[in-house]
């Protein structure tokens, strides 16, 4: 599993590291793709990039998320349920991010849920997850 980066964050300040230091290679944009939540308390995206984890159980979270606006994340009939209510999406989530090879989360300050139909017409996307 990607590491979460407020794990990061806590590290390199910890150390000694100041904040611009750990935070320079962050980025802000817009990533889209699968919004997956296979089990609780575990949710990340998959974009053509990897995986960008947000939460995981047992785990921080990247910030941001306990203060989203989950109006705009009602997936509705475009949710593909694979545990129970636990499942996927298509997706696009607003934030700060790092390093694609260490699928680096810094912040999230957006997720608008889209019809599954733009993921699968994707080329750049892997196929769905798989339940």
């Amino acid at each position: 599993m990607r590491k979460i980066v407020a794990l990061a964050v806590a590290f390199g300040l910890g150390t000694g590291l100041g904040a611009g230091a750990v935070l320079a290679e962050a980025r802000s944009e817009t990533r889209c793709g699968w919004f997956v939540n296979p089990t609780p308390g575990n949710f990340y995206l998959t974009d053509a990039e990897g995986d960008w984890w947000f939460a995981a159980q047992g785990a921080l979270e990247v910030g941001g998320w306990d203060n989203l606006d989950w109006s705009e994340a009602d997936f509705g009939d475009d949710w593909v349920a694979t545990n129970g209510s636990y499942g996927y999406g298509c997706a696009c989530a607003a934030g700060d991010y790092g390093r694609a090879a260490e699928g680096e989360v810094w912040f999230i300050d957006r997720l608008k849920a889209l019809p599954l139909a733009k993921c699968l017409r994707d080329p750049a996307l892997p196929p769905p997850p798989r339940g």
